[in-house]
């Protein structure tokens, strides 16, 4: 199998990377690094055939708060098999709310990145508040005694880790993929009347993925589930835990990733190679992270990519009122108490315009006083939550709608809003 092949590609480059330094250092010369010696547009496949057990860390240290650096301490508060629950909190006193706000649950999509891609989205948080992250494992390090994975087991993980966290006061934010479990499990939550989240916001999702349909979109309608599980589907070799668990293997999402937005892999090689040139040492750090985030994909189960198939880019089930979690109905209409925010960018060539936005039609029951609706001008589908659009845009958006959610309301109608 392809799997197979590759990792024995990888293996022999890695032999050869350490016979190549042993044999500089026994001839007196420095032993040079790949990334040294890697020419520019090829860093991404260096990338392809470098093996990793462990994505990059956040590794976020301290954040600036009103002119201070201030500590961030960083634990896993809850684990699943699937999932880990993990905290960024401020020390000391910034540990406390600020300006009467509430924690935030960033709900980071199960779609071929690890968690650590939105790293600049949490660092950016950590200004309005502690952060925790929905951290997903790479499936091809999940024992296949720990079971399957789907679409539905994302949701009651998610509402999981809500009714833990909910009861004091939440924020959820909920970026691509993660958007339809979220919204399914804050619902499910309400449904139950049970403290649900103060307010949900979601970016960039596919909530109605039957408006203004993407080349993502069309080729999830336009070939059977069948195809997908004969042309994508691949097993984990032996030798890692999840050995003999199906998957969609994370080499077909990075080389897939890279094809569909060429731009964005271009515009990380200049930003590296123009580091190394100027002999920038932090900037060449800064810029390798960004490389090992966008490049660290990770296995999906094939449960679950084939689940997120059918239910949410063939079915809309949620848009359509049609989905049962754990024999329970999700009903976008209990989510009365949560405000409502939507965001999309008008260049999202993976989000059609106007699939986050139908979020407002499927949560009917939320007043028009507590609704919000974003479209950002010039603002691509990885500029929601990284680079300028996000700092200076984005955020600053999000963070009065957090505040709009503490203070009283008089009544008016929702005015979508564009953002230039």
């Amino acid at each position: 199998m392809l799997y197979n092949w590759l990792e024995t590609q990888r293996a022999l480059i890695r032999w050869m990377d350490t016979w190549a330094a042993s044999l500089a250092r026994a001839c007196g010369l420095p032993a040079q690094s790949p990334e040294s010696l890697a020419m520019p547009g090829c860093e991404w496949l260096r990338r392809v055939f470098k093996t990793t057990l462990e994505p990059p860390p956040f590794a976020i240290a301290s954040v600036t708060l009103g002119g201070r650096r201030v500590h961030v301490d960083e634990t896993v508060v809850d684990r699943v098999a699937f999932c880990a629950l993990r905290r960024f909190a401020r020390r000391g006193e910034h540990r406390a709310r600020l300006d009467g706000g509430a924690p935030i649950l960033l709900c980071t999509p199960l779609a071929g990145h690890h968690a650590v891609m939105l790293r600049e989205t949490v660092e950016t948080l950590l200004e309005d508040g502690d952060v925790y992250v929905t951290d997903w494992a790479n499936a091809r390090d999940v024992p296949l005694a720990e079971g399957r994975f789907g679409l539905d087991d994302y949701v009651l993980t998610v509402e999981r880790f809500m009714r833990r966290l909910c009861g004091n006061g939440l924020h959820v934010l909920a970026v691509c993929q993660g958007t339809v479990p979220a919204i399914a499990a804050a619902a499910l939550i309400a449904a139950r009347g049970e403290p649900a989240p103060l307010s949900v916001t979601l970016m960039g999702g596919p909530i109605d993925t039957r408006l203004n349909p993407t080349a993502v979109d069309r080729l999830a309608a336009t070939h059977s589930i069948d195809w997908f599980r004969r042309t994508v589907i691949d097993t984990v070799p032996a030798w890692y835990r999840g050995g003999g668990r199906r998957i969609y293997p994370g080499y077909l999402q990075h080389a897939a990733i890279v094809a569909a937005h060429p731009h964005r892999q271009m515009a990380l090689e200049t930003r590296y190679w123009t580091s190394r040139l100027a002999g920038d040492d932090a900037r060449i750090a800064a810029s390798r992270r960004a490389f090992d985030e966008y490049a660290a994909v990770l296995d999906m189960t094939e449960d679950y990519f084939l689940d997120t198939l059918r239910i949410v880019f063939k079915e809309q089930r949620l848009a359509r009122g049609a989905w049962d979690v754990d024999g329970r109905r999700v009903r976008g209409s209990a989510l009365a108490a949560s405000a409502l925010c939507t965001i999309e960018g008008d260049r999202d060539d993976i989000t059609g315009a106007g699939q986050t936005h139908a979020a407002h039609a499927v949560c009917s029951a939320v007043p028009d006083r507590r609704r919000k609706q974003l479209t950002i001008a010039d603002c691509d589908h990885y500029d929601l939550f990284t680079g300028p659009r996000w700092r200076e845009a984005i955020h600053p958006a999000l963070a009065a709608f957090w505040r709009e959610t503490h203070e009283p309301h008089e009544p008016h109608e929702p005015q979508p809003a564009a953002i230039s």
